[in-house]
């Protein structure tokens, strides 16, 4: 198993893009503003939000971390405290 572990700059670059590309597809599907209007801002959006997922996927991927190991000592405390709540 691994850990994902990610700093506040990073999480937000992630949240980011992914809010600029389901703005940018939502733009598209909907009927709020004109054709053209929508158009052209949803498209940027979307170019905008597919053009960080590279960086966005190389971002989290560094962030990667094999779990560590936990001894069979801390695995039994755990066990114990579930138990017992």
């Amino acid at each position: 198993m691994k850990e994902l572990i990610l700093n506040v700059p990073t999480f937000a670059f992630v949240v980011g893009t992914r809010a600029a590309l389901g703005v940018g597809v939502g733009l598209l599907l909907a009927e709020r503003l004109s054709a053209s209007r929508r158009r052209a801002i949803g498209g940027v959006l979307v170019a905008i939000g597919a053009a960080t997922t590279v960086p966005a996927l190389m971002s989290v991927r560094r962030s990667l971390r094999p779990a560590r190991r936990r001894d069979r000592a801390e695995r039994g405390a755990d066990r114990r405290r579930a138990l017992s709540a």
